[in-house]
């Protein structure tokens, strides 16, 4: 998913580990070119950039894919991060200059590497079998080992964990027993928890790790704090428990998405992730130009073949320190 906010700020992202539940609002930002949709945005923040190495989070839905259009996003670049395609409801036809073509269904993780660079497109699909999309996309910082891999894609499906009053997906890491085979780059954390209602979890969780809570649906809390319709709840590193409860008499669905505190500064500008400002205006120049550092997505039907890049900040771009 591509970040289209026209005046794209840059954000130098490291962990602000903290003692209490901090409460991250989302801010609503079109997405899509002429039929755009709108999410639900919670990371980055200037309070705060990363969580583990997660480092965006876009939560949209429930959307009418047949009065809407759903989701439609041109081909657009990235550089030194994962991207992570999770729905609740919905199909999403993913295309990329890796020459992956693969559909998003719920429940099952799409994570692409674009490495030192790559694109692709986002599109919904099958508006009669699945009417309503709803999902989120989750951006994953690349270490400075990593960050100029090549190109990858992985699939998978978890199966379902039982838990009392509560189902669990874990589609990244370790969670209640389960661990997922995907690899990662950094010691990660995600996994989609259904609650019952009223419901009350405690999920044993890796005290080295800083952990989100997400809001899809419902009316839940983390450790006695609620968290409203896309909102997500901060807990720091050290603590051994994520306390979970469902508020309400109806069912809650949220995502728990964790990590080891990201050490390295980086900027994060438009889709790119680099380390220097002069980093950022080389990667927006060769997106510009068509260079081959992010190949060429094929099949692509829309109105927009490449989506282009804003205008660079009248300033540079320069790493803030992280608030605490």
């Amino acid at each position: 998913m591509s970040n289209l906010e026209a005046t794209s700020s840059e954000f130098a992202c490291a962990a602000t580990p903290e003692d209490h539940i901090e409460v991250l609002y989302p801010r609503e930002v079109p997405l899509g070119g002429a039929r755009a949709i709108s999410v639900r945005r919670t990371l980055p923040q200037r309070e705060r950039s990363l969580i583990g190495a997660w480092c965006f989070i876009d939560h949209y839905g429930p959307h009418d894919v047949g009065a809407d259009g759903g989701m439609d996003v041109p081909p657009h670049p990235h550089t030194g991060l994962q991207t992570a395609s999770w729905l609740f409801s919905g199909r999403v036809e993913h295309r990329d200059s890796g020459g992956v073509h693969a559909v998003v269904r719920p429940g099952e993780l799409n994570l692409m590497t674009a490495g030192a660079g790559i694109c692709h497109s986002e599109v919904s699909i099958d508006p009669q079998s699945a009417p309503v999309l709803r999902g989120v996309q989750l951006w994953v910082a690349l270490p400075n080992a990593a960050r100029r891999s090549a190109r990858d894609f992985n699939h998978f499906a978890p199966e379902p964990v039982s838990l009392p009053g509560a189902s669990a997906l874990v589609f990244l890491g370790e969670l209640a027993g389960c661990h997922s085979p995907v690899p990662s780059f950094t010691p990660l954390l995600g996994a989609q928890v259904d609650l019952d209602p009223r419901a009350e979890l405690v999920l044993d969780i890796n005290p080295a790790f800083e952990h989100g809570v997400l809001c899809d649906q419902g009316a839940v809390s983390l450790g006695g704090t609620a968290l409203g319709l896309g909102e997500l709840g901060y807990q720091g590193p050290g603590r051994a428990a994520l306390a979970l409860r469902n508020t309400g008499d109806s069912p809650a669905r949220l995502l728990v998405l964790g990590g080891a505190p990201f050490g390295e500064e980086l900027v994060l500008w438009w889709n790119f992730i680099g380390r220097t400002h002069d980093e950022i205006v080389e990667f927006r120049r060769r997106w510009q130009d068509g260079d081959e550092q992010f190949g060429q997505v094929s099949g692509y039907q829309g109105r927009l073949q490449r989506l282009p890049a804003p205008a660079m900040p009248p300033l540079r771009l320069r790493p803030r320190r992280p608030r605490g």
